[in-house]
């Protein structure tokens, strides 16, 4: 239950299908034909353009025949009905010509020459204008004829003919429905061409895509849920190639975790048995203080100190599945001293083929959590003595474990010295993490995982550094804490 006013998230990122109901595809074709269709466009406006100017100068050639007859014309003019022959061959209701200087003129209409609506020079018509003048001729056209001016031939300066717009018009509408039917025919081409391929190049493999991903999203630890990359050498390939990849690594994690999960209850379970067994056995060594040899009275309180401290691991192993490690008590600690301890704890000194070495200086003193740095010490000093009773050390040396000890630079550092077989390298990647880092065959690198994680709580670090022979454990802890 969110309580009131506590943020909601919604974790779906599902789309509802309405919002999916045009897809991919569909918007490809449509894409697609828009583009096509604006292409069309900036073709149509410059060909009906130059179709006009073809019309209008195909009316000027004509013209330029009349204005050859009316050059070589005798001075009291052509023979009746000549001249409406003339014009109605050109299409025109007036040709004009000037020729020698003096303007000749033929028209269907009584002198004066008609009335015009615009002007149209062909001779410096430039391309801009003669597009929004097409343009005005199919919206707006003229309600009067026109007058048009082009070039001439022979003895003639210029020819110049009125005529009326409405032919023009027509036929800049049949030619306009002519290109309208090619075009829809060229864009259905094009447009499914492009869309077959493209459909086929990038959107079946983007279905691909997508639809794993929402199959890996339903069994992310499914196996069979991974991707098989095609042999694409382009973007898609990669993708599929990164996508196999990130699959394969989080499947990976999941089963992981899955099992550390398992094992995190398995072994809270245990160690409340565990528990109760510790206390039991720590009440009964209480008793053997009370004895009457001195061996066991001797041993007797660290008896009850290691109980202690196991039921103290065993309440932070609960904690640790809710939550980390414990914040540590800080307070000054002779390193020595503890080394010490832990060593006998290991029985160090009770294993004839193994020699220790503390050379830590008895006057070393660092703060930290004498608990918390025992266990980081008895798992690197426990990891050490197995690595020497296993592997044994380098031929003809004798097996030995040593920590040293110093304080430089406004830290400490200690370091654990094995002459053993050291590290593998396989194993140097991952070797502070919990299941990933084990050295040992069969081991689960629970050890060197909790060591670094006691250690970043005291703000200090610990790594393997390269030796020659054997393995080196370095742990620093800094002098001071929070600037004191």
């Amino acid at each position: 239950m969110l309580e009131p006013g506590a943020p909601r998230h919604d974790l779906s990122i599902s789309v509802p299908r309405g919002l999916t109901r045009l897809g991919l595809s569909a918007k490809l074709l449509l894409v697609t034909v828009l583009f096509v269709m604006l292409a069309e466009v900036l073709i149509y406006v410059p060909s009906i353009a130059n179709f006009r100017r073809n019309w209008l100068n195909d009316r000027i050639a004509a013209a330029q025949v009349a204005a050859l007859v009316l050059e070589g014309a005798p001075e009291d003019g052509l023979p009746e009905g000549s001249e409406n022959r003339l014009l109605m061959g050109v299409g025109a209701r007036a040709i004009a010509a000037r020729v020698g200087g003096a303007r000749r003129l033929l028209s269907l209409d009584s002198m004066p020459p008609p009335e015009v609506s615009r002007s149209v020079d062909l001779r410096q018509l430039d391309w801009w204008t003669s597009i929004r003048e097409a343009v005005a001729v199919l919206v707006a056209p003229a309600p009067m004829p026109i007058r048009v001016v082009g070039e001439a031939v022979g003895g003639a300066d210029f020819v110049e003919i009125v005529i009326d717009e409405a032919p023009l018009r027509r036929a800049m509408l049949k030619f306009s429905w002519s290109l309208l039917l090619i075009s829809l025919l060229l864009i259905g081409l094009t447009a499914l061409a492009v869309y077959v391929a493209l459909n086929s190049l990038i959107v079946e493999p983007i279905r691909r895509l997508a639809a794993n991903v929402m199959e890996f999203e339903a069994e992310p630890e499914n196996p069979q849920r991974i991707i098989a990359p095609s042999h694409r050498a382009d973007e898609i390939g990669e993708a599929e190639r990164a996508l196999a990849r990130m699959q394969m690594t989080l499947a990976g994690e999941l089963r992981t975790k899955k099992h550390l999960a398992e094992l995190g209850l398995a072994v809270s379970k245990i160690n409340h048995d565990l528990r109760n067994m510790l206390a039991a056995a720590q009440l009964m060594s209480d008793q053997l203080v009370e004895t009457r040899d001195a061996k066991i009275r001797r041993f007797a309180p660290r008896l009850i100190a290691t109980l202690g401290r196991a039921i103290e691991f065993c309440q932070a192993t609960l904690a640790y599945g809710r939550a980390a490690e414990a914040t540590p008590t800080i307070r000054p600690v002779a390193l020595r001293q503890l080394v010490a301890e832990q060593a006998e704890l290991l029985g160090l000194s009770e294993i004839g083929q193994l020699s220790f070495e503390n050379q830590v200086p008895a006057e070393l003193v660092a703060p930290c959590d004498p608990d918390q740095m025992a266990r980081v010490l008895t798992n690197l000093m426990r990891n050490a003595v197995q690595a020497l009773t296993q592997a044994g050390a380098e031929p003809g040396s004798r097996p030995t474990l040593t920590v040293t000890g110093a304080a430089a630079g406004g830290a400490v550092t200690l370091r654990v010295i094995d002459n053993g077989p050291g590290v593998p390298q396989r194993a140097q990647a991952n070797l502070f993490q919990a299941f990933r880092g084990s050295v040992t065959p069969g081991g689960t690198g629970l050890g060197l995982a909790v060591a670094a994680e006691l250690v970043r709580l005291h703000g200090g670090t610990i790594a393997l550094e390269p030796a020659p022979v054997g393995a080196v454990f370095r742990i620093s802890l800094p002098l001071r804490r929070n600037g004191h």
